[in-house]
């Protein structure tokens, strides 16, 4: 037998490694007295394929997993892929974009077949990979986050929280992306240092004895302002407020009102409020009561409450013609360079509107503080210890989560409508329709956040709702080995 001038490690790794997982080598141990460990591998995105950090970690977890094998430990490391709602709708939105077919013209149900046409196709791309790097997880447990079981537990988490009053339906301002058409949580939202401008605007006082002038980075939003603010303490604005000032464009009247939150030295400070298209605003028309009217539709363009000359207009070329309207009213007084971050969606790069919008939304504060608890009292562990702290600042300030998302892939929300807009949160259609009363019932179209269903997947890919020998035996699970990126996403949210 003549040997090779060179070692060629493919088709050698590929014969054992087939051997190995033929042989069963890596399935979970299930000895009576043995003590347990277990790893779950951090789900990869179904649309993606490995890169070096997955490589680098696979190799920590590989190692951990082989050692307590062989030291006799009921070991399991837990495999499989997350279904990965924006990003995978986003691919197969582009292959039927370049057929010149939209996911509309389809429909639901086929866009929904095209979808898990190309899973089956594109998602073994990532196993195939981790086999190809002699990683040793059980694969007769591989799991999907679409899974039925999988499917079957995010829905139980959902009713129940919704019973015990921890999810809620509600009209809030969320991250708005006009290009998906969804909206996307804060984490998915990149805010970078831009070049623009700060306008000054006259708004004519109602009794006609001047003008406010007011600064703003977004002139297209006065057509929904409901109010101008100044500090309480502002001594050039003291003797306005309680008063009223015209709504240049729009003609209508708006109180001065006074709040803490306006920064004197910002512009001339006076500023604009506009509670349906700002963060700020709305906290500012929640604490006055004031009216959030929006002025902008799904897809950023001017809606009907806009006078007419500006309906359906894109809202950058709404800006403009605002402005050159100004101008020709004598109202607008400067236009100054000026630095300014803009929100974009991580995904398409849009400029993220805040919008007024129903969504579904899980209360965070009493699991925030749970999460906490888990570290103060040393029972989660992070190494380095560092990334503790980046994991309390975050907990510490959160805010209830919007879960929902106007995709069509993913988990549908476990919930039904009547004709009259009531709603029945249920696990199936046919309690849903118990709960009704025999009314015909139609169920949301949104699905749930990814990230809600990544976050039960210690519990789910273990058998959760079910009791089972696997469930007791693995959780709490042993080790993560995850990227410190994902800390928000998904580690706290699991704990």
């Amino acid at each position: 037998m003549e040997l090779a001038k060179s070692f060629e490690p493919a088709d050698i790794e590929k014969r054992w490694y087939a051997h190995w997982e033929s042989a069963g080598y890596f399935k979970a141990g299930d000895a009576p007295a043995a003590p347990a460990y277990c790893i779950m591998l951090p789900p990869p995105n179904v649309t993606g394929t490995l890169h070096m950090g997955h490589a680098f970690q696979h190799t920590l977890m590989d190692a951990l997993t082989r050692y307590h094998r062989m030291s006799g430990d009921n070991t399991l490391w837990q495999p499989g892929t997350d279904h990965a709602g924006i990003a995978t709708q986003i691919v197969v939105e582009r292959q039927l974009d370049a057929q010149g077919i939209s996911r509309h013209e389809l429909g639901r149900e086929k866009f929904l077949d095209k979808v898990w046409e190309w899973k089956d196709q594109s998602g073994s791309t990532i196993t195939h990979q981790m086999r190809r790097l002699g990683t040793s997880p059980d694969w007769s447990r591989e799991r999907f986050t679409m899974d039925a079981g999988l499917s079957k537990a995010v829905t139980e988490v959902f009713v129940r929280l919704y019973r015990e009053g921890l999810i809620y339906r509600g009209k809030r301002l969320v991250n708005w992306d006009p290009v998906l058409g969804t909206a996307v949580s804060d984490l998915e939202v990149v805010s970078t240092e831009e070049d623009g401008f700060i306008w000054e605007i006259n708004y004519p006082l109602e009794d006609g004895s001047g003008f406010m002038t007011v600064a703003t980075t977004r002139p297209e939003t006065l057509l929904g302002d409901t109010a101008v603010a100044v500090h309480p303490e502002d001594e050039r604005y003291a003797h306005l407020i309680g008063k009223q000032v015209r709504l240049p464009i729009a003609e209508r009247s708006i109180p001065i009102i006074a709040d803490d939150y306006v920064d004197r030295e910002f512009g001339t400070g006076v500023v604009k409020i506009t509670p349906a298209h700002d963060f700020n605003d709305w906290q500012i028309g929640q604490r006055h009561k004031l009216v959030a009217i929006s002025v902008l539709t799904l897809d950023a363009k001017m809606n009907d409450l806009c006078p007419t000359e500006y309906q359906g207009l894109d809202r950058y070329v709404a800006r403009q013609q605002l402005l050159d309207d100004l101008q020709a009213k004598g109202l607008l007084v400067s236009a100054k360079p000026h630095k300014l971050m803009i929100p974009r969606g991580d995904r398409t790069h849009a400029v993220i509107e805040p919008m007024l919008t129903d969504q579904w939304f899980m209360s965070m504060e009493g699991l925030a503080k749970q999460g906490l608890e888990a570290v103060e009292s040393g029972e989660l562990k992070f190494v380095p210890e560092n990334w503790t702290t980046t994991y309390r600042q975050w907990l510490e300030n959160i805010q209830d989560w919007c879960v929902s998302r106007q995709l069509w892939w993913g988990h549908r929300i476990p919930a039904w409508y009547d004709e009259d807009g009531n709603f029945y949160v249920a696990a199936n259609e046919a309690d849903a329709v118990k709960q009704a009363g025999g009314k015909p019932l139609t169920q949301d179209n949104d699905v749930l956040d990814t990230w809600f269903s990544s976050a039960l997947w210690p519990f789910s890919t273990l058998g959760w709702p079910e009791q089972t020998p696997e469930l007791e035996r693995y959780l709490p699970t042993s080790v993560l080995v995850t990227g410190f990126d994902i800390i928000f996403f998904w580690v706290a949210r699991m704990v």
